[in-house]
């Protein structure tokens, strides 16, 4: 924890020191792209493409199947939430076994963790083409899930070489998933922005993400086909994941606890934990702060986060995530086991009064210091 915390403290003595890398990232945006995955996959080399949904998007992936032709190898509509280590397996025997040379990866987080932890394995080409906000088609970040615990890695590998953003396939997404997914989203780009080794870069691309999404998602809940609205969330969840491109802090390990040990839905999650992790770091990261304000159009970061998560129809507390009391314990052990960079040290009583509070669905307020 002192080592985390130094760190921090460097980088406020020294803000324009930093370190920038550019990622490698092919984006397509707009209406009517997913007629374009056919010319991508040719010009990744692609002749035997293995196509990875949900069970839910099955029919999209036979559309992207029929779209390849001769290209695609199979459709494999097996994903699920936090890309447990033996369903991967199950799909890497599928992708062998079809003598795949690429990866088309159609749908949300389930979908887009399952491509990213094959490719790891295998450092096949991908072409994301995300249906949700989340973002994480554009990191080199990959979660999966072993025996109840979910953990995280950094590898190029995984990163895909083309993402697709089409907005039309994102008009069928809940008003309830868009606020969820999207709240995800915004918190990659929180932790942009107060990570140890954020850069100016980060910040701008942060502060522009948050503000499009706040924007953008209270009128997708009152109007789900509103195009406008669905492009700049999009445009907002691009930006979000380019931001993450940075060491994740206390929200995304507190995510992972709870979505990993107690199976709750990963964008609900990030959606109730986010204004409390927020209000956590509050004093801590007081330029980030400003600027989330600032994105928010609202008096403080705290007052705004909780604005806009009580203008979207999400759930506010984990106990209506289906968590269960007896848990709360747990996840404070394993949210304190390890240490971790974040601008706030890691303290265990105030852990749990942050969980308690977001199981029961409490309003957050500023702490810490």
């Amino acid at each position: 924890m002192q080592e985390a915390r130094a760190g921090f403290e460097a980088a406020r003595s020294s803000p324009m020191r930093f370190a920038y890398v550019a990622l490698p990232a092919r984006v397509l945006f707009g209406a009517n792209r997913l007629s374009d995955v056919a010319d991508e996959v040719r010009r990744l080399g692609g002749t035997r493409t293995f196509v990875v949904t949900t069970p839910g998007h099955r029919d999209l992936g036979e559309r992207i199947a029929s779209l390849l032709g001769n290209a695609a190898a199979a459709v494999h509509p097996h994903a699920v939430m936090h890309t447990p280590v033996e369903v991967t397996e199950r799909a890497l025997a599928a992708l062998q076994a079809s003598r795949a040379d690429c990866i088309v990866a159609a749908g949300g987080g389930s979908t887009i963790g399952l491509a990213k932890a094959l490719a790891l394995r295998t450092d096949l080409p991908q072409v994301a083409i995300p249906t949700t906000y989340a973002g994480s088609e554009v990191t080199t970040m990959v979660g999966e899930t072993s025996g109840g615990v979910k953990r995280t890695q950094r590898s190029p590998k995984v990163l895909p070489e083309v993402v697709i953003y089409d907005v039309e396939l994102t008009l069928t997404l809940s008003a309830e998933l868009s606020a969820t997914s999207g709240m995800n989203a915004v918190a990659h780009a929180v932790e942009a922005l107060y990570a140890p080794d954020a850069h100016p870069i980060a910040g701008l691309i942060a502060e522009e993400a948050i503000g499009a999404l706040a924007r953008s998602l209270p009128r997708i809940a009152s109007d789900p086909l509103d195009i406008d609205a669905r492009s700049q969330a999009q445009y907002g969840a691009w930006l979000c994941g380019t931001s993450m491109a940075m060491t994740m802090g206390l929200h995304h390990k507190i995510c992972h606890v709870l979505g990993g040990t107690f199976d709750l839905p990963h964008a609900q999650t990030h959606a109730v934990m986010l204004p409390h992790v927020v209000a956590y770091n509050f004093a801590a990261a007081p330029e980030a702060m400003r600027r989330i304000a600032r994105a928010l159009q609202a008096p403080d970061a705290v007052s705004g986060m909780v604005a806009l998560a009580a203008s979207l129809p999400i759930a506010r507390s984990l106990e209506a995530l289906g968590m269960p009391a007896s848990g709360i314990g747990r996840a404070v052990d394993l949210a304190t086991r390890d240490a971790y960079p974040n601008p706030r040290p890691i303290e265990r009583t105030a852990i749990a009064s942050m969980i308690e509070g977001a199981y029961r669905g409490s309003r957050p307020a500023p702490s810490g210091g």
